[in-house]
């Protein structure tokens, strides 16, 4: 499974990408909002992370048009800043024309806010490159959202679209991930990408079994030093 990371930090995203182990990022408004930035800079933003990561990262830039029209010029606008950038659409009646149309033109649509296996079908056969279902929100309302993402995978997989057979497309993304848990459980499903806000991505590093094991290298290293205390 590839790891992509859910945030618009720079900060955070040269650190995941200096581990070795990023393969994307994604943003969204409220991600960009937390950065403080303002609407005449995000453009320029998003080149930045563009360039930290790599023309062969994919980064991913929510298009906030409301109109199938406005979606696809902006869509073709944002794809025109960088070879990586992968236009963001919420699943609505508005972006699949949207979607189908900047996929007959080359440009990769990002599928977001999908929380049922309808909306992830409807996106793959419009033509989105990713399909992004969520599972913490799902979570947040006590309903399961792991078990609805085994639903989106398995629907999903069952089917050739056409659009990005050379790119192996389209994949999905899990979404609204929180916890080291998620990212198992989507692994074990055979999603094929977690997006992940950087604490979580910090936790699934860490294990305190791990940080025990350690300290106790750690102290007996120090008997052999004889700089134990």
């Amino acid at each position: 499974m590839k790891f992509f990371i859910d945030t618009a930090d720079l900060d955070e995203i040269k650190q995941a990408s200096d581990w070795g182990i990023l393969a994307g990022v994604t943003t969204n408004p409220s991600l960009y909002a937390k950065t403080g930035g303002k609407l005449a800079d995000f453009e320029d933003h998003m080149v930045k992370i563009c360039k930290i990561v790599g023309e062969d990262v994919p980064v991913s830039a929510e298009s906030t048009a409301e109109t199938t029209e406005g979606m696809i010029a902006e869509g073709e606008h944002l794809a025109s800043l960088a070879p990586n950038i992968v236009v963001k659409l919420p699943i609505c009646e508005e972006s699949l024309p949207a979607t189908h149309k900047l996929a007959a033109e080359g440009i990769r649509v990002n599928m977001t806010l999908v929380f049922s296996a309808p909306q992830a079908l409807l996106a793959a056969r419009a033509g989105a490159r990713y399909i992004s279902p969520f599972v913490g929100r799902f979570d947040d309302i006590g309903d399961d959202g792991i078990e609805q993402l085994s639903t989106v995978v398995e629907c999903v997989k069952n089917y050739d679209y056409g659009y990005w057979d050379e790119e192996g497309g389209p994949e999905i993304i899990t979404a609204s991930v929180r916890t080291p848990h998620h990212v198992t459980q989507a692994a074990l499903l055979g999603a094929d990408i977690a997006t992940v806000p950087f604490g979580a991505l910090k936790k699934c590093v860490h294990h305190p079994l791990t940080t025990e094991g350690l300290a106790k290298f750690a102290a007996d290293w120090a008997k052999v030093t004889g700089e134990a205390k």
